[in-house]
């Protein structure tokens, strides 16, 4: 791999960015020049997939390089977790983590932990941040399916309340700079010039969170102007989500019409900082990764947004871009083994030239682009206690948990694996059309059903619980015991 010690790593996670908006993974009408470019020189994985959904438990995957799906759910880092920052820390490894998901920065999810520099940019979704009672937002210009109807289990009254916070977050903003994608990627270009000011090339980590392109959908008009839905006349969906019931067409056209755009955006500025990187004299010794932490329904499987606890395709399956230096021999453009978060965390160190631990699950992504180690033949997404599922190159198969909750189900599903299925643009999207998963064939194909079952449980089964997922099970049952008592 040569000389570790003249290396840098980015990891640049995009929240909620669908892969097949992506050139690269077959789309037509989607712009995204930018990443199209960045894929053109990178090694792309066709099938990465997010492993514990959603935000939090794929970041603790992502840190700790370990599997979260069968031992927790949505809850911070454990004091007995080791996170890679901390590892890389101790090696003389320069880190830093930029980020406007705001989920993460509350001090007790310790996510900053290990890291040498740490920056959080306010004001995401309903971040309170701005908190000004004289401050009043005209909730008037939009449409109401913003807040209503309710998403399963959340009364509307709290969706408006969220929705307004937003509105007064965003309220001083003047260009397209303010935008939070825009804001995050400029600090992580500030931070990259500064360290170079130090004389500080290489030995770098840095780890990017945006979490744009997650709604709110709403970047400026200009990106909005080249995804048209002309027989929309409503008033501007930015955030809604439910049972495509609630819906008639048009709506849905609109809001894929405003996530396209803000993948545009997201496709800009991505692509502003990698010049930048390039500009730095960087580009030919860091390793760059892309990837999602998961994408988004809209309006497939009969619903809007992750409003229910299903790890169908359109959700679980993310875009993995892998940039190599120029010093590391690519034997294979595309990669089809099945990958996933884990994978990260043991890249990472191997490519400074750190043991991986042997409490990680994943692989070294490096060492299966070099075909010197394979990936894996199957792959595995769900919900801490709610759904589990795998998948291979032929079949997809969804088991059901429980309990019975807003958006339980009860009978297994399983699919035939389809060739890409690509959505289509806005203004053409027709509901149950252009999409994966669509026909259950369990009950004529239970042999195979229950083989896959029987592999996955084996599976998880050899995946020993840490002393954090220990401490995580304590904190899941206190949790349980709070909202319990009267």
């Amino acid at each position: 791999m040569g000389n570790t010690d003249r290396h840098n790593i980015i990891i640049i996670m995009e929240d909620s960015f669908r892969r097949d908006h992506l050139s690269c993974y077959g789309n037509k009408w989607i712009k995204t020049p930018y990443l199209d470019k960045f894929a053109s020189e990178s090694v792309i994985f066709d099938n990465a997939y997010a492993e514990g959904l959603p935000t939090i438990p794929v970041r603790v995957s992502m840190f700790t390089g370990r599997y979260t799906l069968p031992f927790r759910g949505w809850q911070p880092l454990e004091q007995l977790d080791v996170p890679i920052a901390e590892i890389l820390w101790d090696k003389g490894v320069t880190s830093a983590l930029i980020s406007d998901t705001y989920h993460m920065h509350k001090p007790q999810f310790g996510f900053s932990r290990g890291f040498d520099y740490v920056e959080w940019i306010r004001g995401q979704e309903n971040d309170p941040w701005i908190i000004d009672p004289n401050l009043k937002v005209d909730l008037m210009k939009y449409s109401e399916k913003n807040w209503h109807p309710s998403y399963p289990g959340q009364p509307s009254i709290v969706v408006k309340r969220q929705f307004e916070q937003f509105l007064k977050n965003r309220a001083n903003w003047k260009d397209e700079e303010d935008n939070h994608i825009a804001q995050v990627f400029k600090k992580s270009m500030k931070w990259l010039e500064t360290e170079i000011s130090k004389g500080n090339r290489d030995k770098l980590f840095l780890v990017i969170d945006s979490f744009d392109p997650h709604e709110p959908w709403d970047p400026p008009n200009q990106y909005l102007d080249l995804y048209p839905v002309p027989e929309y006349d409503g008033l501007p969906i930015i955030w809604g989500g439910g049972l495509v019931d609630d819906w008639t067409l048009p709506e849905i056209r609109h809001l894929r019409a405003q996530y396209a755009g803000t993948i545009t955006l997201s496709d800009k500025w991505t692509g502003i900082f990698i010049e930048k990187v390039e500009d730095l004299g960087l580009l030919d010794n860091t390793l760059i990764i892309f990837l999602s932490d998961h994408g988004e329904p809209l309006g497939e499987h009969g619903i809007i947004k992750k409003v229910c606890p299903w790890p169908y395709d359109e959700l679980s399956h993310i875009p993995l871009l892998v940039h190599l230096p120029d010093n590391i021999k690519v034997r294979r453009k595309r990669v089809t083994d099945f990958v996933g978060i884990p994978d990260l965390a043991p890249t990472i160190l191997k490519f400074f030239g750190i043991s991986v631990p042997n409490i990680m699950h994943g692989n070294n992504l490096i060492s299966v682009i070099q075909e010197e180690k394979e990936g894996l033949n199957f792959g595995i997404s769900g919900f801490h206690e709610r759904s589990w599922s795998i998948r291979n190159h032929e079949w997809s198969y969804y088991l059901w948990l429980g309990p019975r909750m807003v958006g339980a189900k009860e009978k297994p599903e399983l699919y035939k694996y389809e060739p890409e299925v690509v959505p289509p643009e806005p203004g053409k999207y027709e509901l149950g059309r252009n999409q994966a998963e669509m026909e259950n064939l369990f009950e004529e194909q239970k042999e195979v059903a229950f083989s896959m079952e029987n592999y996955m449980r084996q599976f998880i089964a050899t995946l020993n619980p840490s002393a954090g997922d220990l401490m995580a099970k304590d904190f899941m049952k206190r949790q349980m015991t709070l909202r319990a008592s009267p």
